[in-house]
């Protein structure tokens, strides 16, 4: 069931990115953008706005575009993570990785063309309010930049080969994942006019989920099989990163996890039936096997 629904949302939102990007003028980077960003991977980021959404019964016209800006943000980011200077990794959601397929430079480029074209996709015609914009736009460039996602990142590739605490950990991690996550969920809070107390809170609440799904991330990397989850796997161990599985063991670090998605899950039973679609994402995310 998860499974369907999560195909059928990222045809969703591939149909309106391959629109959107018909209407523009063809660029020698728009083959390397759409291989990056259309028809690869789960778009779980976008499962979780349009499940968030249904919390305060947002209409699916009004999510869309905060959907497509935020699979270009989060393509953008794995593009440049798979780059030799960086991860180093040939392979991404089934098939080679953009660099791999279309060089060094070019993946740079298309991935840099990735990150501002997100920015234009929200601030251009949609459904919003121009406030609303507006504070959509500013709280993505705090999750994406030097305090969001490319500040993990590099926190990242710092921490490799390096004894870190759990709250370093934690701090890493919160950033390189949590962040675009604080994003899908915020800005849901953002189109239903929330005051900023609950907006607050639904920030907390979407980094917590994105602890989740990179805790996830790394237990796949260690039991997961490298066909079901279209990149290579026990790469973590060898390149010493920087992760809870690392510092606490497997078995540790799963009890941190499923107690991190219980205490996720009794913040969410309060609304109810309305919460059934998220409730169902956030159990399939730590259980998931791709």
């Amino acid at each position: 069931m998860i499974k369907k629904k999560l195909i059928y949302n990222a045809k969703k939102v591939d149909r309106f990115l391959i629109n959107y990007l018909k209407k523009q003028k063809k660029s020698l980077l728009s083959s390397p953008m759409k291989y990056g960003v259309i028809s690869g991977g789960k778009k779980i980021r976008s499962t979780i706005i349009f499940d968030t959404g249904k919390l305060f019964k947002i209409k699916e016209k009004k999510l869309i575009s905060v959907c497509a800006a935020v699979e270009c943000i989060h393509s953008y980011s794995l593009i440049h993570d798979d780059l030799p200077c960086m991860d180093n990794d040939s392979m991404r959601r089934g098939k080679a990785s953009t660099h791999k397929k279309f060089g060094e430079a070019t993946a740079v480029l298309a991935g840099n063309s990735l990150l501002t074209l997100a920015f234009e996709i929200i601030s251009g015609k949609n459904f919003l309010s121009l406030s609303q914009k507006n504070e959509i736009i500013n709280l993505l460039s705090h999750c994406a930049g030097h305090t969001g996602i490319a500040g993990g990142q590099e926190m990242d590739l710092q921490f490799e080969n390096k004894k870190k605490n759990l709250n370093q950990i934690l701090n890493m991690q919160v950033k390189k994942t949590g962040k675009l996550f604080n994003f899908c969920i915020q800005s849901t809070g953002i189109i239903a006019n929330k005051d900023k107390r609950t907006k607050i809170f639904l920030g907390k609440l979407g980094e917590e989920i994105g602890l989740l799904f990179q805790l996830a991330d790394d237990f796949l990397d260690i039991k997961g099989s490298k066909n079901l989850v279209g990149k290579p796997t026990k790469k973590d161990k060898k390149k010493g990163k920087s992760t809870l599985i690392n510092l606490m063991g497997y078995k540790k670090a799963y009890m941190y996890a499923d107690k991190l998605k219980k205490k996720i899950l009794i913040k969410l039973k309060k609304h109810g039936k309305n919460a059934k679609d998220l409730i169902d994402t956030i159990e399939f995310i730590l259980e998931r096997k791709f």
